[in-house]
């Protein structure tokens, strides 16, 4: 019975949130269309307001732990839904976005993604899409801002293993910024598919920086152990055995 009503709530959550992500970019949209502001007020409004909704409809509490970065640097961060987006957005000062390009052509994502400067790449042309990337992070950086990348290039379910990818590495280079991991668990309440959100503790927490100058396969496994230790480490505080994912 509780499953069956928990599934109702999430259900009306879903239809709650994304009508919600609708009103506001409307609302929003003559602002947003003259000034980067007003586009950054909106999804700041949105990641908000999501996150008190989560809690409030179903159970879902949001914590962010760790020093919020501030200053340019990339953001190598743990994906598992779209609550970490959510989370992590709220929590720093100007976030950008490495994203899919498909995701330009959605209705109210697409724009205020080009006015906040998020930066689409290509994954069907890996060689092309990694230097184009670079080039367009380079010209976006002329405003300063935290650069936010999925290392694994998608969102991965917890206890899953998926390989970490040689773009955030190239960034790291190419920027010289220091690299600040991100690990998570909210993907043990609310899950990459489906409708069901469950209750409990979601956190994002940022890990101590890695600094400029580390050779990209040192770096690379960092990262990783650094992501992936911690994310494990936070899925078991709630209960959940990512060892236990086959």
């Amino acid at each position: 019975m509780f499953m069956a009503l928990q599934w109702l709530r999430s259900l009306i959550f879903m239809i709650t949130i994304y009508v919600w992500m609708l009103i506001l970019g409307l609302v929003f949209a003559p602002y947003a269309l003259f000034s980067k502001r007003g586009a950054l007020r909106a999804c700041k409004t949105y990641a908000r307001t999501t996150r008190w909704l989560a809690r409030w409809m179903v159970g879902i509490r949001s914590e962010v732990r760790g020093p919020v970065p501030t200053g340019e640097v990339v953001i190598g961060a743990k994906h598992q839904s779209f609550l970490d987006i959510i989370m992590i957005f709220d929590a720093i000062p100007h976030g950008k976005f490495i994203m899919k390009r498909e995701l330009l052509w959605t209705p109210i994502i697409g724009m205020y993604a080009r006015r906040l400067g998020c930066i689409p790449v290509n994954r069907g042309k890996k060689g092309a899409a990694v230097a184009k990337m670079v080039k367009d992070v380079s010209r976006e950086f002329s405003e300063p801002g935290q650069l936010v990348i999925y290392p694994q290039g998608t969102r991965v379910a917890p206890g899953v293993s998926k390989p970490y990818k040689v773009g955030t590495a190239v960034l790291y280079e190419g920027l010289g910024f220091p690299c600040v991991p991100a690990a998570t668990n909210v993907g043990v309440f609310w899950p990459r598919t489906g409708i069901l959100r469950k209750p409990g503790l979601a956190i994002v927490e940022f890990l101590d920086p890695i600094e400029p100058g580390v050779d990209r396969k040192d770096f690379l496994e960092r990262l990783e152990q650094m992501i992936e230790t911690r994310s494990n480490d936070l899925m078991r505080e709630t209960g959940f055995d990512p060892d236990g994912v086959h």
